[in-house]
């Protein structure tokens, strides 16, 4: 490996102009930063990050805290988005620390990585409304970008995908196809996305009349079991629904095993609408009905804010890094008309 006495002696320079053009010092001219931006790429070299901590204040590493679920562990869906937001950081100089916490330890975790300086920058996920992890790190004066929003107006770095419109777009499509009695197996309560999904769902029926009790909306877990035992119970009411939306397709195969076992063709009998088409182990399109999406898959989500989180690291004002991209609804076979035995809407 290449050191920096190494490179100043290939250069001719001194070791000390050498650092100071690689960590950007204004003194050094801008030829002589270019000789040695050229020369470290043409020998290879790497820097060393404790000595370059040491000479700019700056460790290199951006920090990010996921929740671990109280009843599965690490949602797969993290571990997908994990993967594309490495590779987006892998040819920076920038470095992710990942740390995994259950809820009740979330805040205990984020102060002890702010309170010893660890990173440079962090970013958040799943945020919620006076999220006080971004109230530490605002007050830290650590920069921070967020995945999703807590609030419909936050003042913060962020990216996020419009929930309400694609619910809306999803419940608006069920209606059309006839449908008057449609439950929402939603993700934890808390979450910013699951309230701005259940806010364009109820605007939807509301404007259509459509009542709905509250026994036939869920909040939980976003795996398999959860959507399974949400959608049996609901199933097995004598006002059952004709149709599902849910927050995963996880969820959704979980509503399929519900709807098998008591006897409903889902395509046919029972209709579903899923969010998230592409879990590299589970496509919605090998579903059996290739299941209806709103699309815009969490990988996605990655390169977006490893960029943003570089952006605010060099300064950029969080005005300037704040976007919602909007939802694709692909229609499949999971959907289709309201059968006959559930055409009437639920009571008020």
């Amino acid at each position: 490996m290449t050191t920096i006495r190494q490179l100043a002696e290939h250069l001719g320079l001194s070791p000390a102009t050498v650092s100071r053009a690689l960590n950007g010092f204004p003194e050094v001219g801008v030829a002589t930063r270019q000789r040695v931006l050229e020369g470290a790429e043409r020998l290879h070299y790497r820097p060393n990050m404790h000595a370059k901590r040491l000479a700019t204040g700056k460790s290199g590493l951006v920090g990010m805290i996921f929740r671990a679920s109280s009843e599965r562990g690490v949602d797969p869906h993290v571990m997908d988005f994990l993967s594309a937001l490495s590779l987006a950081f892998a040819d920076s100089e920038i470095d992710l620390l990942v740390h995994i916490a259950p809820d009740a330890q979330q805040m205990e975790h984020h102060e002890r990585i702010a309170s010893r300086g660890q990173v440079d920058g962090m970013i958040l996920s799943a945020p919620e409304p006076d999220d006080p992890r971004i109230e530490l790190l605002a007050r830290r004066n650590i920069p921070f970008v967020v995945h999703g929003r807590g609030t419909d107006a936050p003042d913060y770095a962020y990216y996020d995908i419009d929930n309400e419109g694609a619910f809306a777009a999803a419940t608006r499509l069920l209606i059309q196809f006839g449908h008057k009695r449609i439950a929402l197996l939603n993700g934890p309560q808390p979450m910013g996305y699951a309230r701005q999904r259940e806010r364009g769902y109820r605007a939807v029926m509301d404007e259509h009349g459509l009542p709905v009790p509250p026994r036939f909306v869920a909040n939980g877990e976003m795996h398999e079991e959860s959507g399974y035992r949400a959608a049996a119970t609901m199933l097995a009411d004598r006002a059952r629904p004709t149709a599902f939306l849910c927050s995963s397709t996880l969820q959704a195969l979980g509503i399929m095993r519900a709807a098998g076992e008591a006897g409903l063709k889902v395509g046919e009998d029972l209709s579903i609408i899923s969010h998230d088409d592409v879990l590299p182990h589970l496509l919605a399109e090998n579903f059996a009905p290739p299941l209806t999406v709103t699309r815009q898959p969490i990988r996605d989500a990655g390169p977006i804010l490893a960029a943003m989180m570089m952006a605010r690291l060099a300064g950029t004002p969080v005005r300037e890094l704040q976007r919602t991209d909007k939802v694709d609804l692909i229609v499949r076979g999971s959907t289709g008309p309201a059968p006959k035995w559930g055409g009437e809407a639920w009571s008020r």
